[in-house]
């Protein structure tokens, strides 16, 4: 078994949600949680005690946001284990308290000045928010998608003033 997550698989208006990419994403954001929480509980105070003011407040921020995209995504997860084992009606998840919570983005500029460990907590963790996201989007907002031999003649008659 290997730590890189499957594939989503993709439709014609983006990726589609099975129940076999919500629990690989369940186990992912799980061992994000408590990978997560073990690292500011323990080794992140020691890491925080040791920064400037300014990064000390950043860390702090930053864990919290952490902590509210894995929140959030656990959350939206289990809303679609609930979905699929027909708890909740099909039709209710676009209902907007089953929609994904709003996360805010790191402070980018803000990044450098944390501990290598609380970065790479903090790029997973926005890595799978914003996969998560995805989904949560095409579910619920998906681009109309045009066939390609539509698109084709399309151009035909635009390019050859049709």
């Amino acid at each position: 078994m290997t730590d890189t997550p499957d594939p989503i698989p993709e439709v014609a208006h983006g990726p589609r949600i099975t129940p076999r990419l919500v629990d690989a994403l369940y186990r992912e954001a799980m061992l994000l949680a408590d990978e997560a929480r073990a690292y500011f509980d323990v080794e992140g105070r020691r890491d925080r005690a040791e920064l400037p003011a300014a990064a000390r407040v950043a860390f702090a921020g930053e864990s919290l946001k952490v902590t509210t995209r894995v929140m959030h995504i656990v959350a939206w997860l289990l809303t679609q284990k609930a979905i699929e084992g027909g708890e909740i009606a099909r039709g209710t998840s676009a209902v907007q308290e089953r929609r994904l919570g709003h996360a805010n983005p790191p402070e980018a500029d803000l990044l450098p000045a944390l501990p290598a460990e609380a970065q790479r907590l903090i790029n997973l963790s926005t890595d799978l928010y914003e996969r998560v996201k995805r989904l949560d989007e095409n579910e619920h907002d998906p681009a109309p998608v045009e066939s390609p031999a539509r698109a084709l003649l399309g151009r035909l008659q635009r390019d050859l003033g049709g």
